[in-house]
């Protein structure tokens, strides 16, 4: 299984979040990325990864994958009636 790396950015997100009462855990970070919900194709080849968190949100993981490595750059929740509109 490939190595996930967190930028500084994700890391500090993550920190963010909890500070604001939503707390992430690593492992759920994890299982988005090898087994989401749902999968976009963003900018620069960025994917993009979703998973529910609960009823109204979803949390969405932006990365790229290296080859050896993937890389985590931002994370942050989202709506549900934004994102799973298909």
């Amino acid at each position: 299984m490939k190595e996930i790396r967190f930028s500084e950015h994700a890391r500090l997100k993550i920190d963010v979040l909890a500070s604001r009462g939503v707390s992430i855990d690593l492992n759920f970070v994890f299982d988005t990325v090898r087994s989401p919900d749902k999968l976009e194709i963003g900018e620069e080849d960025k994917l993009i990864a979703q998973r529910r968190l609960d009823e109204n949100l979803v949390l969405r993981v932006v990365y790229r994958d290296f080859g050896s490595f993937i890389l985590i750059i931002p994370l942050y929740p989202g709506r549900r009636s934004r994102y799973e509109k298909d």
